[in-house]
């Protein structure tokens, strides 16, 4: 355990770089991620035949990458203890949100292989949606630690992603129990005609 704490100590970044990293990957990798998670609801919506590699999915997994890449670099801060109080939340909160994802992500591969096209509730889908809320809320924090820096022209964007996250994940979760749902039978949802949107 030593020899591991005394490798991660001796990377040479410095910890006000990881810390801006952790800052820029977790509010631009969810942003990137969403958009194109809209891209894949409009090509839902056309029926276009759908499958996990599509490009819609590849740039919303590039958009994952990034987060994970952010939690990668947090997990190698909170090793090295050099963070704490809010700006240690906030890395928590980016560091568990990429493994949502990444989680979520292997999950709706296999949601696709197994039923094909899918619509926007799934028991795949909301993970990856809390998820992109918690790394958002995440990049916030570590954002608002960093705010006398130049990062702090970031902290309006981190904002409006988390109130935005926050309610995509909300308004989805309502039409589970808005009764807004276009299949009959739970099973349909993941047919290729269906879609809920």
């Amino acid at each position: 355990m030593k020899l591991v704490s005394n490798l991660i100590n001796s990377i040479p970044i410095q910890t006000t770089t990881l810390v801006s990293l952790v800052s820029i990957l977790a509010v631009f990798g969810p942003f990137i991620s969403v958009s194109a998670g809209f891209w894949d609801a409009v090509n839902h919506l056309m029926n276009d035949p759908e499958y996990f590699w599509s490009i819609q999915h590849l740039v919303v997994y590039f958009g994952v990458f990034l987060v994970a890449s952010a939690g990668f670099l947090g997990i190698l801060l909170l090793a090295k203890k050099s963070v704490h109080g809010t700006l240690k939340t906030g890395i928590l909160l980016v560091v568990i949100g990429a493994a949502i994802q990444l989680v979520a992500g292997f999950a709706d591969s296999v949601s696709h292989d197994v039923y094909g096209i899918d619509g926007l509730i799934s028991w795949s889908h909301q993970p990856l949606e809390l998820g992109l809320v918690l790394a958002a809320l995440g990049g916030f924090l570590v954002l608002k630690n960093r705010e006398h820096t130049k990062l702090k022209i970031l902290i309006p964007l981190s904002i409006i992603a988390f109130l935005f996250f926050t309610t995509w994940l909300i308004f989805n979760f309502a039409l589970i129990f808005g009764h807004t749902v276009q299949c009959i039978y739970i099973h349909v949802i993941f047919s290729s005609g269906c879609s809920i949107l």
